[in-house]
């Protein structure tokens, strides 16, 4: 081979590999820009449906998950704690749940799609403390004696029944949010997505 044909040879390997290494940066370049473009898993978990398993909640338990950062309660009342809700009707703010704070669904006496089973976002609707529940009857922690049992909010006080719903004269202006859920079996709810539409 000429001394020409050898450095016609060495100039194209040279390109060829310039190419490739300058192809290759283009896509190195590339990846954290086009990656940064995609949700982070943190974002997906944020505002992902969350599944949970409601088998084991007896009636009068109450177990807390989290769904887009917040705590959302699933509450099985007593048949005892469902009885209690007809006779509030006229010491709630909002009995009937006219101000859109479920679905449309969940638009009935117990707020929910069974009457025993309360899925809630249990953040008051007044400053966003969380309430606690004070399920008893009778005047236990400084409740009134007519207290029937439901949840207190311990930052300004606001109270609410067994299905969420606000008494009046109380700081919280709604009754509390109702997220949108479906039954995937009767014992999986999924928080967050709904069949039905809301």
């Amino acid at each position: 081979m000429s001394t020409e044909g050898k450095m016609s040879c060495g100039r194209r390997r040279l390109i060829i590999a310039t190419a490739a290494v300058g192809g290759a940066g283009v896509v190195t370049a590339l990846v954290p820009f086009l990656s940064s473009m995609l949700p982070s898993e943190r974002a997906k978990a944020a505002g992902a449906p969350v599944e949970v398993d409601v088998g084991s909640i007896g009636p009068g338990q109450m177990i807390t998950v989290e769904w887009r950062g917040k705590p959302v309660w699933i509450f099985n009342r007593s048949q005892e704690m469902l009885d209690t809700l007809p006779k509030l009707d006229s010491a709630v703010a909002d009995p009937n749940s006219e101000v859109n704070q479920q679905p449309s669904y969940c638009k009935n006496q117990t707020r929910s799609i069974k009457p025993n089973m309360l899925v809630a976002v249990g953040i008051c609707t007044h400053l966003g403390c969380s309430p606690s529940s004070k399920f008893k009857k009778g005047s236990e922690d400084g409740m009134a004696g007519d207290w029937v049992g439901g949840f207190l909010c311990p930052c300004h006080g606001s109270t609410f029944d067994f299905a969420g719903r606000v008494y009046k004269s109380k700081p919280a202006p709604t009754n509390l949010e109702v997220p949108p859920h479906t039954y995937l079996t009767d014992t999986r709810i999924l928080i967050g997505e709904d069949k039905k539409g809301a």
